[in-house]
C-alpha cells in the first residue's frame, strides 16, 4: 500500500502561482510514474502531468510551458509548479501514483479567482 498525502492547494489570482505537494509513504519501493490529475465540477478527471522515475515527463497542453512538475525521490515527494495561473485551472487536484497499484490522494483544491 501507499499512502499519499497532498498539500498546497488555495485561493489565487489570476497570473499567480501555486506549489502542490504529494508525499508518499508506505511501499515506496514500487513506485514508478508520479502525477497530477484534476477535476473541475461537471467535467472528468484528466491528466495535468506525469513524471517517471527516470524523470521522463509529460503534460497537457493546457500545462505546457504554465506547469513544471517534478520530484524529489529521496523524500518520495511530486511536486507541480503552477504559474501564470486561470479562471479556468480552477479544479480539485490529485496525485496520482503507480506501483504495484494505482493510487489517489484525497485532492487539494485550487481555485483561481479575482
Amino acid at each position: 500500500q501507499v499512502q499519499l498525502v497532498e498539500s498546497g492547494g488555495g485561493l489565487v489570482q489570476p497570473g499567480g502561482s501555486l506549489r502542490l505537494s504529494c508525499a508518499a509513504s508506505g511501499s515506496i519501493f514500487s513506485i514508478n510514474t508520479m502525477g497530477w490529475y484534476r477535476q473541475a465540477p461537471g467535467k472528468q478527471r484528466e491528466l495535468v502531468a506525469e513524471i517517471s522515475s527516470s524523470g521522463r515527463t509529460n503534460y497537457a497542453d493546457s500545462a505546457k510551458g504554465r506547469f513544471t512538475i517534478s520530484r524529489d525521490s529521496a523524500k518520495n515527494t511530486v511536486y507541480l509548479q503552477m504559474n501564470s495561473l486561470k479562471f479556468e485551472d480552477t479544479a480539485v487536484y490529485y496525485c496520482k501514483v503507480i506501483g504495484w497499484s494505482i493510487y489517489w490522494g484525497q485532492g487539494t483544491q485550487v481555485t483561481v479567482s479575482s
